[in-house]
């Protein structure tokens, strides 16, 4: 076993390892050593290595996600490694590998993220053509990338974004700015070249050439994307279909504040708390988005005189006859619908997930509405934006109750009535202590042994037990299963086809 582990540990070397193992996730030498104290969890030991004790340290599989959180915000990358073969034919340890790769950049689970701010992943380059900034939130598939003409412009963009997680080529110096801060990954200078970047954002985005993107003359800028792009492709492992596109930022297009300004201004921070800060009084919006989205507008002021009026001019319209407050009504029962298509989208969506799409579907009627009511060009625009999605909506409604689990593996998502191959397994799996019941009655009476009984284990599965002194009552079609020292017990056609119906009914839920 320790091989294998040493094995999958050699392939990521510099991240923390959760090593499946029954119902934990094992964390071995310097490993389990970091974890103990950046957890606060029970150093213990198993086994010995070169004569020494194996340093050994384990969370519970059901609580990793705080866990997770806590190496999180410490700046810590996990990989979690689980079993993927099957105990029972496995001839030593069970096959297992790497599924997915947890950095402080590419978290999307909703219980690691703070809802109303952004998580940026940020890739950043200094190169003789100027220094590349490119910037992605994988929990909505924004892809923004800049290139700009000093360093100090570039590090006032890096704290304008206050990445959670920055990569960097291993070959250049780190900016002093940067040197401390938590979320520092280092990658290979070929990571960062310009040719293979650029074949990377057009595979990614099925293009023939970066001119639709506006960033063909940006070498400095691709280089960063095609890093950001290698990362995330590295640590998610699959298909990253809910990014379409990249967007290029101009340093001209807004107001340059650099840190010191912002901690100044305290836009979102300050020391006392949030509440004291201008995020903390502006913000009134009714949803995760619109506090993200606020805040990104409280860093990047606009220079675009046009498009500030047109929200000017929104603004005016909805403090009419007070017509936000219905919309604001209307606004909090929207879910955070950006974040939940990315967990679609990475295959790590859970059933609340889905009830929250459903829920939000059925209210955009109703906000298409109030927005054509308002007096605004703008508005009325951003009206005919929002698409109903009917057949999307009715499949939703059909197919997911009401409450449904946390977790998918819990089962009981899908609603009755949805399939009807799943309720006849799911009523077979609910209702199977009454079939034995009823058989146990038919055998007694079919056989005349009273003290006949119909039962189930989960080793030898189900069975009809007759006392050894009533043996000779057995009837022909009676299948010897297994002698114990008092009791007999058989199997029937009838009971065995019963047994594999509800085995594979409470497998297929």
């Amino acid at each position: 076993m320790m091989q294998q582990y040493l094995r999958i540990k050699s392939e990521h070397p510099d991240i923390l390892l959760f090593y499946r193992m029954g119902d934990f996730y094992e964390l071995f030498f310097d490993d389990a050593k970091k974890a103990s104290q950046l957890l606060d969890i029970t150093l213990t030991s198993r086994g010995q290595s070169a004569g020494s004790p194996i340093p050994m340290a384990g969370i519970p599989y059901h609580a990793a996600d705080s866990y997770i959180g806590k190496l999180i915000r410490q700046g810590e990358s996990i990989a979690i490694c689980e079993q993927i073969g099957d105990p029972a034919t496995s001839k030593g340890p069970v096959e297992r590998k790497v599924v997915r790769i947890i950095t402080p950049g590419t978290v999307t689970d909703e219980a690691l993220l703070e809802e109303r701010q952004d998580n940026f992943l940020v890739a950043y380059i200094k190169q003789q053509h100027g220094y590349g900034i490119a910037c992605l939130d994988l929990t909505s598939g924004r892809f923004i990338v800049q290139q700009l003409n000093s360093e100090q412009q570039a590090l006032s963009e890096l704290a304008r974004l206050d990445p959670a997680e920055i990569l960097l080529d291993e070959s250049q110096t780190v900016p002093a700015l940067l040197a401390n801060r938590h979320g520092l990954t280092l990658r290979p200078s070929w990571h960062f070249d310009v040719t293979s970047a650029t074949q990377l954002i057009l595979k990614q985005f099925s293009t023939r050439d970066l001119r639709g993107f506006g960033c063909e003359q940006l070498p400095a800028a691709i280089a960063a994307a095609g890093c950001l792009l290698h990362y995330v492709n590295d640590t998610q492992q699959q298909a990253l279909g809910h990014l379409q596109g990249i967007r290029v930022e101009h340093s001209a297009d807004s107001v340059i504040l650099d840190a010191a300004s912002r901690r100044n201004l305290e836009l979102d921070y300050h020391p006392s708390g949030q509440q004291y800060t201008l995020a903390g009084v502006l913000d009134n919006t009714a949803t995760a988005m619109g506090a993200r989205l606020l805040r990104r507008w409280l860093h990047r002021p606009l220079r675009d005189q046009d498009l500030l009026q047109k929200r000017y001019d929104s603004i005016d319209a909805l403090c009419s006859d007070a017509q936000y407050e219905s919309l604001h009504q209307t606004l909090r029962q929207v879910g955070d619908i950006e974040r939940i298509s990315a967990r679609i989208a990475l295959q790590s969506a859970r059933p609340r997930d889905l009830l929250v799409v459903r829920n939000t579907l059925a209210i955009l009627p109703l906000l298409q509405e109030q927005l054509r009511a308002v007096d605004s060009s703008h508005l009325r625009k951003l009206a005919e934006e929002i698409a109903e999605q009917p057949d999307l909506l009715a499949l939703l409604q059909g197919a997911i109750i009401d409450n449904p689990p946390i977790l998918i593996r819990d089962g009981g998502v899908i609603a009755p009535g949805y399939h009807p191959e799943l309720d006849a397994l799911r009523n077979l799996s609910e209702h199977a202590d009454q079939f034995l019941t009823d058989m146990e009655i038919r055998e007694k009476q079919d056989t005349g042994i009273g003290a006949l009984k119909v039962n189930y284990n989960r080793v030898h599965g189900y069975y009809i037990e007759i006392p050894r002194s009533q043996a000779g009552l057995v009837p022909e079609h009676y299948t010897r299963k297994q002698t114990l020292k008092n009791v007999e017990r058989y199997i029937t056609a009838e009971l065995k086809k019963f047994e594999e119906e509800v085995l594979s009914a409470r497998e297929n839920p």
